[in-house]
Parts: C-alpha cells; structure tokens; sequence
C-alpha cells in the first residue's frame, strides 16, 4: 500500500474548493436514507441527492449515508441543502484524512480511518465522515464494503436502545463500529506474530526476515492512523459539544477505553516485533558461531595430524644414525595410523569434556 494516501489540491487553492482530481473514482456512490423513532423504522435507496429533499419530513431521527466516493457536484448539493461547511466538505472530497473533530455552530465534523485486512493479508485504510446535527447525522465511507451493516440490523431489528436515542446515540454507535474493527485485525496480526515467533525458533530465513519487516511497516500505519482516533474520543468527551447529550458521555467513555486497550495491543505487538528482528539476528549470529566452532574443531584436530604425516613424508631413510629407523619396521604404516587415530579421539574426547561441541 502506499505510505501517503492523501488526495490534496495543489498548493495554493482557496480553502473550500472542491474540484474533481485527475484519478477515477475509487467506487460508485450509493446513497440510503434511514428516518426512526421508537416505534417506527423507514429504509430508503436514494439515485441522487435531489430525492432527499423530495422525501417526507421526519418524525424522528435521519441518518444519511454515502457509500462510495462523492463527487463535487454531490458534494455542494448536500453543502446547500444541510448547510454543511465548505472546509469540512474538502476534507470529505480530499480521502486520507488525519481522524479529528471540527465544531461548528450548526454542527459537528468528525473524519476516522477505518483499517481493514483483505484476503491476502494486505493492510488499508478507508476514510469515514461524520457531520453531526440536532435531528440528522451524514455519514460518509470511501470504501467498497458496508461497515455499518450491523447498525442497520440493530435500526431495523428495534434491538438495544438505538431507536430510542437521538443523533448522538447513533453517532456513537459509528464510532464505536470504527474504533472495535482494531480488536479482530490485530488479533490477525497477533496470530502473525506467534507464527513468526515459532518460525524464528525452527527455522529463520529470509522469507522469515520478509515477512517480519511486513509485521513491522502494518503496526507502523496503524499507529499512525489509530493514535489520531484516541485523541478524537477524548475530544468528544472532554469538550462540551452541544449536540452530545450527557446520557451519550458514558458510552463515548466506554469507546474511549476501547481506543486505549487498542493501543496498549498496538504498542505490545510493536514491541515483540522489533524483538523478533533481534532474535533473528541474533539466530543468524548464533548459527554462524555454530558453524565456525564445528570448522574451528576440524581444524584443531588436524593440526597435529598434518604435523605427524609432513614429518614422515620428508622420508629420510639410508644407513645413516640419523635416519628414520621406523621407516624400516614391519608395521609402521598400521602403528603410524593407530597413533593418529589415538591422537584424534584424544582431542575429541577432550572437547566434549569441556563443552565446547
């Protein structure tokens, strides 16, 4: 995946400006509209913005959300008709987004990154939008999947005490599906590293060493893209935002801790990671001591080996005293043998009493 992931206007464009880029649309836009009270839940697909202002006025709670990426024209409809403010729409337009929290008088602008692992175990992030009214929340995600799908249920199912909330409630309840989709994805990654840890043990190569360093760049992203999120829950319950109600602080709270188990998680697998890099250098240096300790022995016991044949191969023989008279004996070859193989074991025995192999 790409380490920077932010689409921007060149630099110097007027704050507020919201114009198509260059690159295709990452998906295409989806729209649903949801309009609930207590004893009521009413689910409507929308082909454009237009038909949300020809939909009848609700009697409760509306929730708007956007499936896909929104166009500029999509974008200045729903700025016009929700009074949306023009920074915070760039912000939607332009993906890739630092998670924060915008307060305006009319309303409330949340961005998160919600990270995800696909099959092939690769890591990315999708931007969620979230503006935040009195009677209305909007919401926007850039992905292809539908993360909020289990909200839905609980809307339709009349299930929990949702329906029975205002905006607030249910902007929590966003929340809390982004911050709880960190639990199963580092389990993954929790799962990864346990491999690696018996792999490091069995037999480390450079697949291992690959794989450990891809370990490391995912925890690296999701730090830099989950950190940001705790900073916005505490935001959310240390700020007095009007349209937070005091019955909704408890469950923000709640959400808050979960962002801090996340990143306790986070930090501990950051740490075993870089100590696996360690260990398998360390392996490294420890099966490269192993092979010069075994060369350094052969080597050891051949040394005076190599001494006792370069003495009786210079092959001094004749009538002088100074002779070799062994060279003349009936069974020099096999005594010469005999004491080289005695010389040999010596040694053997000798460095096996002491450890050293």
């Amino acid at each position: 995946m790409s380490y920077f992931g932010k689409r921007y206007h060149p630099p110097g464009t007027s704050p507020g400006t919201l114009r198509e880029h260059a690159e295709p649309q990452a998906s295409t836009l989806r729209l649903k509209l949801f309009d609930y009270n207590a004893p009521s839940f009413n689910e409507t697909s929308l082909e454009s913005v237009a038909e949300i202002a020809a939909a009848p006025a609700p009697e409760g709670i509306r929730w708007l959300h956007l499936q896909g990426q929104p166009d500029p024209q999509t974008l200045q409809q729903l700025g016009k008709q929700f009074g949306l403010h023009p920074l915070a729409l760039e912000d939607v337009l332009n993906t890739g987004q630092r998670p924060k929290v915008d307060s305006y008088p009319d309303q409330l602008f949340i961005t998160m990154n919600l990270p995800r692992l696909d099959e092939e175990g690769e890591l990315s992030f999708t931007q969620v939008s979230l503006f935040l009214t009195d009677r209305m929340l909007l919401s926007f995600h850039h992905g292809e999947d539908q993360p909020f799908q289990a909200v839905v249920e609980r809307l339709r199912k009349r299930s929990g005490r949702i329906r029975e909330r205002g905006t607030d409630y249910l902007l929590y309840a966003l929340l809390d599906v982004i911050v709880d989709q960190g639990f199963p994805l580092l389990e993954q990654l929790g799962e990864t590293i346990e491999e690696l840890e018996e792999e490091l043990l069995d037999s480390p190569g450079k697949p291992t060493l690959a794989r450990i360093h891809l370990v490391r760049r995912d925890l690296l992203l999701l730090r830099r893209n989950l950190w940001p999120q705790r900073e916005v829950m505490a935001n959310l319950n240390r700020e007095g935002h009007g349209f937070i109600h005091d019955s909704t602080q408890p469950y923000l709270r709640d959400c808050y801790d979960h962002t801090i188990q996340i990143l306790d998680l986070l930090e501990s697998y950051r740490e075993m990671a870089a100590s696996m890099l360690d260990v398998y250098l360390t392996s490294l240096s420890h099966k490269l001591n192993e092979v010069m300790k075994v060369l350094t022995v052969i080597a050891t016991i051949f040394i005076p080996l190599t001494f006792i044949v370069g003495v009786y191969g210079m092959n001094f023989a004749g009538d002088s005293p100074w002779a070799m008279p062994e060279l003349a004996w009936y069974y020099s070859y096999p005594i010469l043998w005999l004491f080289m193989l005695g010389v040999a074991g010596g040694m053997i025995f000798a460095f096996r009493r002491r450890g050293w192999f």
